[in-house]
């Protein structure tokens, strides 16, 4: 669906010849031989396990990256990994990343874009039986970037993951996560925080697809838009198939509007095809600040900008609290203090 995206802005990355050469690749913070690097062809049978691309701008990142590049994560890690891609600078590029999760490991891997990037971005994430997972992507990217692209996670039997898109700035972000949830007992959740600023679309369509038992999952996305120009886009698919039996699954979406003018789409939407499951929900809700909690702040001597500030906070802190990545939850609590430091009027 793109009506709600910024066709003219986004055309100029998808109609123009990619670079998909290979990106300098590195990790840090990996304490053991838990985790590796490689570069695959994208003819590898591995490829396209988790997804295949359904529209445009992704078919023509995975057709211009002839090279995928392979994360292996295969033990237990106990700190974070730091996966760093430089080279984002070069134009417009095509980017395909692989993130294989063997069997019963653990580990809690973290993404950083930032500067100015025009890329087609494809990401696959496989978590292997019995695993735990934890992915953060971070978009700290200046206000004349495009980033657009998709991820898709395929989960396996009593595997779990938790899929985070933060999204700080940006000039066009448009970035939609996927999961399969197709072996009996696997757990996603899928967490989504975005704050555009002046002249800033952020855009996510997120996909659930329950297609085997006792699957559970849970999507939560929070947006506060800071400038009258700020335009967020959500929406939210949850299939719950025939052979679902037992699942439990729940997605919401809430933006806080702190201007006028500023716009934001929201639209959730669930499909059940079997009646035996333990639950299945959505919300969706925009708004202003709630006067009431503004009023109370205010009678205990806080000030109108700051109590406004405090407001913020406390509205997205319930998916800042949930980031695996510890350097990218500290990134986000410095960022936000930063983008309302001075508090936020009408």
């Amino acid at each position: 669906m793109w009506r709600f995206s910024p066709v003219e802005k986004i055309s100029r990355i998808v109609e123009s010849e990619l670079n998909g050469s290979r990106l300098d690749a590195s990790l840090s913070g990996v304490t053991t031989a838990s985790a590796s690097l490689d570069w695959i062809p994208n003819s590898d049978p591995r490829v396209g396990r988790a997804g295949l691309p359904e529209d445009r701008a992704v078919a023509a990142a995975w057709e211009s990256a002839p090279d995928v590049l392979l994360v292996t994560i295969s033990g237990e890690q106990s700190s974070e990994i730091v996966l760093t891609l430089s080279g984002l600078d070069r134009g417009p590029s095509a980017v395909h990343t692989l993130i294989a999760v063997a069997p019963h490991a653990v580990a809690t891997l973290s993404v950083r874009y930032s500067g100015k990037i025009e890329a087609c971005d494809v990401v696959e994430i496989v978590v292997g039986e019995g695993a735990r997972c934890d992915v953060t992507f971070c978009v700290e990217e200046t206000n004349d970037s495009v980033h657009v692209g998709a991820h898709f996670a395929q989960v396996g039997r009593d595997a779990s993951l938790t899929h985070s898109l933060v999204v700080l700035s940006g000039g066009v972000v448009r970035l939609n996560p996927s999961a399969q949830l197709d072996c009996a007992g696997g757990s996603v959740q899928l967490l989504g925080l975005y704050t555009p600023g002046d002249h800033e679309h952020v855009e996510h369509h997120v996909y659930v697809n329950h297609d085997a038992p006792y699957t559970h999952s849970n999507v939560l996305f929070k947006g506060a838009l800071r400038s009258s120009s700020s335009r967020a886009v959500w929406i939210g698919d949850v299939l719950i198939g025939e052979k679902a039996a037992g699942t439990d699954s729940y997605e919401q979406n809430r933006n806080l509007i702190l201007r006028d003018g500023a716009r934001a789409d929201s639209i959730p939407n669930l499909e059940i095809e079997t009646g035996d499951i333990v639950g299945a929900g959505h919300a969706s809700a925009t708004g202003k600040f709630d006067e009431e909690q503004l009023f109370y702040l205010q009678s205990r001597g806080i000030a109108e900008p700051e109590a406004r500030m405090l407001v913020v906070r406390g509205f997205l802190n319930e998916v800042a609290q949930k980031l695996g990545a510890p350097s990218i939850a500290a990134l986000v609590d410095s960022t936000l203090d930063r983008q309302f430091s001075e508090g936020i009027s009408e």
